[in-house]
């Protein structure tokens, strides 16, 4: 399992980390931000498919922001797949 840390910009969560395995997120922890939600997203995404979850999350915004935790985790998880060669389906 290959575990993968994301520095977050313009949200309140300074980190996310995350987990791929056989192309399904586990162990999602958020370091910051609003722990209800974000305690929420960590259950619901447990064991989806990674690019089922940039699908629903990417570009997601909290606020005006442009962006939220949600989005970074996104972007984390799209890079991560990117680095491993894992074509995004449409």
């Amino acid at each position: 399992m290959q575990t993968y840390t994301v520095q977050t910009q313009g949200v309140c969560a300074k980190a996310i980390t995350f987990a791929i395995e056989d192309g399904k997120i586990y162990d999602v922890k958020f370091y910051g931000g609003c722990s209800g939600n974000t305690s929420a997203i960590s259950k619901l995404l447990e064991g989806t498919e990674a690019q089922n979850v940039v699908k629903i999350l990417k570009g997601n915004d909290c606020g005006g922001r442009g962006t939220s935790c949600a989005d970074q985790l996104a972007r984390g998880v799209e890079q991560a797949l990117t680095e491993a060669g894992v074509t995004q389906q449409a």
